[in-house]
């Protein structure tokens, strides 16, 4: 194993240890990155996209206000973050949209967050189940050396939002088998295109 990757992924479990609550992210954030063989981002993207998930995760956990009254999560994938959840006002969001925009090697920001009450245990759990529905549909496409791990599927409140490096073929694919699956209110593509 590269000493490099070696060293981001001992620095991930660190930080993991000292974040509480994030560690199931931070964890399959390492796992993502042990499955580099699949992935079409290069290491050192791997790399910059591990650094700048901690880096906005430690953001969020600073912000006490937004720690306290919302529930934002947060993706990146080829130096792109996305952010989704649950705040209660816009002028919360848009900081922390700020702070994460401004760390380094950031290139964009999606900012889904929905501006109202924190969803429902019962919310969670149905967006959860969404993600694991949509991710085991990208299995059943026949394309020829297409790799459904490739793509990076979150789900809040119903709408799926769709990630990663995909041939514009692919994408077509995807949105549509996508599109189908139960419960799927709404799809978002984020892709970047091959």
């Amino acid at each position: 194993m590269n000493p490099r990757n070696t060293l981001g992924i001992l620095t991930i479990l660190l930080t993991a240890s000292l974040l509480g609550g994030c560690t199931a992210a931070v964890v399959g954030g390492v796992a993502a990155g042990a499955s580099v063989v699949h992935d079409r981002r290069t290491t050192g993207s791997i790399v910059q996209d591990q650094e700048i998930l901690l880096g906005a995760m430690h953001l969020r956990e600073a912000d006490a206000d937004l720690i306290q009254r919302g529930n934002v999560s947060i993706d990146v994938y080829n130096r792109q973050v996305l952010l989704t959840g649950q705040a209660p006002d816009a002028d919360i969001v848009y900081r922390f949209r700020q702070q994460v925009a401004a760390l380094p090697e950031v290139r964009n920001v999606f900012d889904e967050v929905f501006i109202g009450p924190e969803s429902s245990w019962s919310e969670a759990a149905s967006d959860a189940l969404l993600t694991s529905k949509v991710k085991l549909s990208l299995f059943e496409l026949d394309i020829e050396g297409f790799d459904p791990t490739r793509v990076n599927v979150t789900s809040s409140l119903g709408s799926v939002y769709l990630m990663g490096l995909l041939t514009r073929a692919e994408a077509e694919a995807v949105t549509e088998k996508v599109r189908y699956v139960s419960g799927v209110k709404r799809v978002v593509r984020l892709f970047e295109y091959l």
